[in-house]
């Protein structure tokens, strides 16, 4: 029942709240990140191949993935409303939040939600048939839950040398066999697509924050964005700076990074700190920019 009402709740504010926020913007608010004359053509997988890569032959040119994108003139909108929250609501909340806690209370805090997370991954290492890494999931509870104080510490990591392993239902349905099928832009939750949107589904039944009331989750919720968005401040930026077309380049990032998750099953994703690897942000908003978080979370504003 809870699960239902998160899911009725994402869908009044995609297609109520959010249309009903851009027209009654001020008139002369523009919704477009960039100017018309800079954005080429949609759907250049050159603009991605230029961004992420050195020069590439045609060969690799042609090779090169792309997911789907049939409902681009709706996820641009979604895009460009996600942009605008990020600049004009997350980044400053988040600046701020920076500004009073130093970055180890920051770090614990993400390391407390991403211990009360761990039936997600557990479980979809069993589903995927990592026995290896549910069992590393287990022995992370425990240590963590007792020795780390609730999770805000990670001796697991720094004494017993094990990892997080970075797993969720979108993976999982990958390696069933599952295609992408087609890219959507969430409000709020960012980049994803219809086997990741069913993923995200699964993993809210296996999360024990969605079993909680609806005011305490969004609040809680909100916090854990604020708390992961102040460790990666900078990295969407630069995203945007480097793009001839900013949603071209995060739609290709976020299926690129999607499918080698898939790949690596079994493997660990650490995720960095704001002054850390961009590869955070090539893991976002994907999620959850945008979650299922976890290294999605900047998937997802």
């Amino acid at each position: 029942m809870k699960i239902g009402c998160r899911i009725a709740m994402l869908l009044v504010v995609t297609w109520v709240v959010v249309p009903a926020l851009v027209c009654a913007s001020p008139s002369g608010t523009s919704f477009q990140t960039e100017s018309p004359d800079s954005i080429p053509k949609t759907g250049s997988t050159d603009q991605v191949a230029a961004l992420s890569t050195p020069a590439q032959s045609p060969e690799t040119e042609e090779s090169l993935e792309t997911i789907p994108d049939p409902l681009e003139p709706i996820n641009r909108f979604f895009f460009q409303f996600n942009d605008r929250l990020y600049f004009w609501v997350l980044k400053p909340v988040a600046t701020g939040y920076k500004a009073v806690f130093p970055e180890p209370v920051r770090v614990g805090v993400r390391n407390f939600f991403s211990n009360i997370t761990t039936p997600i991954r557990l479980v979809n290492c069993l589903l995927q048939g990592n026995f290896k890494g549910a069992g590393n999931e287990t022995i992370r509870l425990v240590l963590n839950s007792t020795l780390g104080l609730a999770g805000f510490l990670d001796p697991a990591k720094k004494e017993l040398k094990i990892e997080k392993q970075d797993e969720d239902f979108g993976q999982t349905l990958g390696t069933w066999g599952m295609g992408p099928v087609l890219y959507i832009e969430w409000p709020i939750l960012g980049g994803s697509s219809v086997r990741d949107s069913i993923g995200y589904v699964g993993d809210l039944a296996l999360d024990p924050q969605t079993y909680l009331p609806l005011v305490p989750y969004l609040a809680i919720r909100s916090f854990d964005k604020i708390n992961d968005c102040s460790l990666t401040l900078g990295e969407y930026e630069d995203l945007k700076k480097a793009a001839v077309d900013p949603y071209v380049a995060k739609r290709d990032a976020y299926y690129q990074y999607r499918q080698n998750k898939i790949k690596e099953k079994g493997k660990t994703a650490e995720p960095a700190v704001s002054s850390g690897q961009p590869q955070r942000f090539l893991s976002v908003q994907v999620a959850q920019l945008d979650s299922p978080k976890d290294d999605r979370s900047f998937f997802t504003y």
